[in-house]
């Protein structure tokens, strides 16, 4: 009769493949409950966006009665409309300009020597730790004294450039082959044409990430278009579904149905980039 001795390094082994399915479910649960924190609040505004006032009120989760007059209130008795277009046109820009500006900001700092380089990126690193609403004051009187007041440039202007951007571009764009750069100018590009043509396709992950980062928060803005703009016209989409609170009672469902509305665009715009997003995020790791 022999006996069959355990080696103890397949022994520990063994445990620790027992403990992973546990573990494991741990993990998942754990999600999952954080994942119903996270999405209580939205399937609740989503709900009462299709709620009567009389449903609201009386604080059932499911409506009694599915109705879409919060949204045709929306629509029909706000500018709501404009308000999202506002808001869409000056994402949009923001996005593009943000997008040209970071990269070739970050393409210059990583490729090219200039004097003053290093004091340059060190500035442009430590303007990160100015906060927001110190500059309100002063670039609202220079602003003012330009006449840019309630205008789309007005809103447009303040994210046409990134710290954050251009760090993360500088840091993409070091990883470009110095000899490809070489190549191109061998066969006649000019430095723009090279920028456009053969950086710009390799930043690709990084402005996934920056145009995303720089989408959100143009449309998130608040304080700034609330400062700058004057007529209603004018307002973006934080601004405008926060002025129909009123000194009344507010229109909780038309609230709701703004903010499901408001939120659609940043969805989209995440699901469109998100390959581009997660690459920026993780290459880093990767390597």
């Amino acid at each position: 009769m022999t006996m069959q001795v355990m080696n103890p390094t397949e022994s520990r082994v063994g445990a620790a493949t027992r403990s992973m399915p546990l573990a494991s479910y741990f993990g998942t649960l754990l999600m999952l409950a954080l994942l119903a924190i996270v999405m209580t609040p939205v399937l609740w505004a989503v709900l009462s966006a299709f709620k009567t006032r009389s449903d609201i009120f009386a604080g059932d989760v499911w409506p009694r009665n599915w109705s879409t007059e919060s949204f045709r209130d929306l629509l029909s008795k706000t500018l709501y409309v404009r308000w999202m277009v506002n808001s869409l046109f000056v994402a949009f820009c923001s996005t593009a300009l943000g997008l040209f500006f970071c990269s070739l900001g970050g393409y210059a700092f990583a490729k090219f020597d200039f004097p003053g380089k290093t004091f340059l990126f060190w500035v442009v690193i430590a303007s990160v730790s100015i906060p927001p609403f110190t500059t309100v004051i002063p670039l609202f009187g220079w602003l003012a004294r330009l006449g840019l007041l309630d205008t789309y440039l007005v809103l447009i202007l303040p994210f046409a450039a990134n710290a954050f951007g251009i760090f993360l571009m500088r840091q993409y764009a070091m990883g470009v082959p110095n000899e490809l750069l070489d190549a191109g100018r061998i066969d006649g590009c000019g430095e723009f044409r090279l920028y456009w043509s053969v950086v710009l396709p390799l930043l690709r992950p990084a402005l996934g990430t920056v145009g995303i980062l720089i989408f959100i928060a143009s449309w998130n803005s608040y304080i700034w278009p609330l400062v700058m703009m004057r007529s209603d016209q004018m307002l973006t989409l934080p601004v405008g579904v926060a002025s129909l609170k009123g000194d009344q009672l507010p229109e909780y469902g038309m609230l709701m149905a703004a903010s499901v509305l408001s939120s659609l665009p940043i969805i989209l715009a995440f699901f469109a980039m998100q390959r581009q997003f997660i690459a920026g995020l993780t290459q880093g790791a990767v390597k």
